[in-house]
């Protein structure tokens, strides 16, 4: 188990941080990410809602044997899911993930002295 030091004056640190170019681009980046996604996702998921409520007829139409549409709607939110999450995994490592270092490494720097 580490132990991590106390820091003396960790506001300056934070404040020099979210002030630096590096913090700024890396909000962006998060957001041009995150807004859309989540837009997109929302509006996959209300559909699925809006279709149970309004046209359950169409929900319960056979797929396959039992299997039926409202079924494979609700497996496909699972899909989904995971595959965003998968996807912004893969997305953080390479865009996120080095920027957020390199502000990790110059805070824990400012906070040595």
């Amino acid at each position: 188990m580490s132990v991590t030091p106390p820091v003396r004056d960790g506001g300056a640190d934070l404040q020099a941080v979210q002030e630096s170019r590096d913090f700024q681009n890396l909000r962006r980046r998060s957001l041009r990410f995150a807004i859309p996604v989540t837009a997109l996702f929302l509006g996959w998921y209300f559909l699925y809602v809006i279709v149970a409520a309004f046209a359950p007829g169409f929900m319960r139409i056979k797929v396959a044997g039992e299997v039926n549409i409202g079924l494979c709607f609700g497996a496909l939110q699972f899909v989904s899911t995971f595959s965003i999450t998968m996807l912004y995994a893969r997305w953080a490592r390479r865009n996120i993930d080095p920027v957020a270092d390199r502000l990790r490494h110059r805070a824990e720097r400012g906070r040595r002295g």
